[in-house]
């Protein structure tokens, strides 16, 4: 524990995620726990956070920020190819674990990862963060109490129209994984199956290229990239089945010719249907009541500053109460691993031209 008994927190990765999302929010939880060092292999980043940031030990090597007694819990924050790993020695260093999404590059990783959990007894949470919005939660409760009846299928979309992402890795497949599936796709995808209440995906039927994005003359909202270092795909598409039948359409897109960003689920159930639009954070439930048709929407919602914070506040309580990460219903590695699962089912498709087996 930290010497004034809150939870010792060690961040590894100090990129634009950690400091955007993590760090802050971290600190706005001065009363349960304290940030103790930081770790990036980055001399920049390194540089940033002894500037910003009044915190005791920065760090090249994370592997010493593990070996720290006082730390209790890390935030892996690094490109996607690097979470297994240091996440793995994490857990086995005696730290819980808040990795950011996606959990891993593929299912492999995130069975390793998921074992090393179960081996050590230490949580493993994954940071999906989009379920602690005000909306999807009262969706979410909602459902739980049955306004919609049998949710049999969910249209999702994580869709952007001119929104390639100039910095870090995310055009490289080899760091990345992939490119839209893999970095916004991943979040639908989550919160929609957390919805549904994690059906088992069994089937996946779909297509993931690279349409747009690798010509030199395509606008870029965020700035330009380099067409010839792009390896990811630009848009993907996919149907999937589950276990119990229920089905589940997904598209997701860095560069498409739509009329706007969308990111958003459609669900359809027997008692009702939904529609939930998480840049909005709002959403509208279809049913038909009276003899009518009706549409209903919050009137009022709970204000949340940040759903990476409500995120954090709910991996602390799992720690400090010896709660799992089920129980404070965040991410859990095996819920994660379904998200993946679905990506790599994708992927795979894609490249087999033929709907493949998950699992």
């Amino acid at each position: 524990m930290a010497r004034n008994g809150k939870t010792g927190i060690g961040i590894i990765g100090f990129g634009g995620i950690a400091q955007g999302a993590h760090m802050g929010n971290y600190l706005k939880q001065t009363d349960t726990c304290e940030v103790i060092a930081i770790a990036d292999v980055a001399e920049e980043r390194r540089a940033q956070a002894k500037d910003k940031f009044a915190v005791e030990h920065i760090l090249e090597d994370y592997h010493k920020l593990l070996a720290m007694p006082e730390i209790d819990a890390v935030s892996v924050c690094t490109p996607n190819g690097w979470h297994k790993q240091i996440t793995i020695d994490a857990l086995r260093a005696g730290k819980h674990v808040l990795c950011e999404k996606p959990m891993a590059m593929n299912s492999g990783e995130c069975l390793e990862m998921i074992s090393a959990s179960k081996e050590t007894g230490n949580k493993l949470q994954i940071g999906y963060n989009m379920r602690f919005s005000p909306g999807a939660q009262s969706l979410k409760r909602a459902i739980d109490q049955g306004m919609m009846g049998d949710i049999y299928h969910a249209s999702a979309k994580a869709m952007r129209r001119r929104g390639v992402p100039t910095w870090g890795v995310f055009i490289d497949k080899e760091k990345n994984g992939g490119g839209p599936l893999i970095d916004i796709g991943v979040h639908i995808t989550d919160m929609t199956l957390w919805l549904m209440g994690h059906p088992k995906p069994v089937t996946v039927s779909g297509r993931a290229d690279a349409f747009i994005a690798r010509r030199g003359d395509v606008v870029g909202m965020w700035g330009q990239w380099d067409p010839k270092k792009y390896t990811v795909e630009d848009f993907a598409t996919a149907m999937i089945r589950f276990e119990d039948g229920r089905t589940m359409h997904l598209m997701s897109s860095f560069v498409a010719n739509i009329d706007r960003e969308h990111f958003d689920t459609q669900l359809y159930g027997t008692g009702a249907g939904a529609f939930f639009d998480a840049n909005a954070g709002q959403y509208t439930m279809y049913r038909e009541e009276f003899g009518t048709l009706t549409d209903t929407t919050a009137g009022w919602l709970p204000k949340v500053e940040s759903t990476h914070g409500e995120e954090i506040k709910m991996f602390i309580k799992a720690v400090q109460n010896d709660l799992t990460i089920e129980e404070v219903g965040a991410a859990t590695g095996e819920q994660a691993l379904m998200v993946t699962q679905i990506i790599d089912g994708i992927f795979r498709s894609s490249e087999e031209g033929r709907e493949v087996t998950i699992g």
